[in-house]
């Protein structure tokens, strides 16, 4: 195992002291908490927060900022954050009209996000959620019931934070949040392991010429693993996989192109390339599109696509300002 690190023990907390010196419009709130959240608070916002296990990065502390999160809290690698540090996320973000916590699909998340909502009930802290479902590629799996949440969510962030921003309530804010999980949909493949720094060996196995439609970013299963192909195959096949699910006729998108964390930015253009091609001839418009890494999976090397169907209250929502480092507009 080849990192930069110091102690695998540390990490987490390494990377979130590194990640605020760098960013000075957030603060980091220590070691233990593990939580990023934004260094002005504006009254009377509706606060957004989000977090999961890390090696998912820039997600979720690289949307920390003005018109998206107002906090992401980090749990361990791939592990859920507990429920103390979700409550001073939760506190952190609040600022009188209560918090919306935006949880991806898997059974440790909603277990301890919906803890920590109960308990800060007690303290007149007012808490709605929404939970993101975009991963076409299976109904059932290890780690949730239904699907997982994957980068779609990084849409949501955005949505919901620009309509926080320009003060709507928080049950307005729950409500476009859910309309943007409602049309969003993401698979994606997967072409090489990654290695969690606390084991140092990779978390299975594939191989030379092999790759997994569907793997999640934890490294669950996918649908089924296929010889390695050209790009143009591999879009064909992702973009089936979505609009077999959902219909996209005569609609305009936003689509995003995300890596795992170890392709490179050149096999990204050249996937956005050939799926650029295949929506227009489906006669779907992208309106906007998103090539980069968005939500990774420490080194594994792969890509997903999301596409969001898209509206005119959800096209202003996108195009809304947001100076988070990791999603700037």
């Amino acid at each position: 195992m080849k990192k930069i690190i110091n102690n695998p023990n540390h990490v987490v907390t390494e990377m979130l002291q590194g990640f605020a010196k760098n960013n000075p419009n957030v603060v980091y709130a220590g070691e233990g908490t593990e939580l990023i959240s934004r260094k002005e608070k504006k009254n009377g916002k509706v606060g957004i927060i989000s977090g999961g296990g890390s090696g998912h990065e820039p997600a979720h502390t690289g949307y920390v900022g003005r018109g998206m999160l107002d906090a992401a809290i980090a749990g361990n690698i791939f592990a859920s954050p507990s429920p103390d540090r979700i409550i001073e996320g939760i506190k952190a973000a609040d600022s009188g009209a209560g918090v919306l916590m935006i949880i991806k699909n898997y059974s440790g998340d909603i277990m301890n996000f919906e803890m920590a909502a109960d308990l800060v009930r007690m303290e007149n802290i007012k808490t709605a959620n929404v939970v993101v479902r975009d991963d076409v590629a299976v109904e059932e799996s290890t780690y949730s019931t239904g699907r997982r949440g994957i980068a779609g969510t990084v849409f949501v962030h955005k949505i919901a934070g620009a309509a926080a921003e320009i003060g709507k309530s928080l049950e307005e804010v729950q409500a476009v949040a859910q309309k943007t999980i409602d049309n969003v949909r993401s698979i994606g493949i997967a072409m090489s392991p990654c290695i969690l720094p606390a084991v140092g060996t990779p978390g299975f196995e594939l191989a030379e010429d092999e790759i997994e439609i569907g793997m999640g970013i934890h490294g669950e299963p996918g649908i089924n693993r296929e010889k390695m192909m050209p790009a143009n195959e591999l879009a064909e096949i992702m973009i089936g996989l979505i609009l077999k699910d959902m219909d996209y006729a005569r609609s305009e998108v936003a689509v995003m192109v995300n890596g795992l964390g170890g392709t490179p930015l050149m096999e990204l253009y050249i996937l956005y390339n050939e799926v650029e091609k295949i929506l227009g001839k489906n006669g779907i418009k992208i309106y906007r599109s998103f090539v980069g890494n968005y939500m990774t999976s420490l080194e594994m090397v792969g890509a997903s696509l999301t596409l969001l169907k898209l509206d005119d209250e959800l096209k202003k929502y996108l195009d809304a300002p947001s100076d988070a480092p990791s999603f700037r507009v």
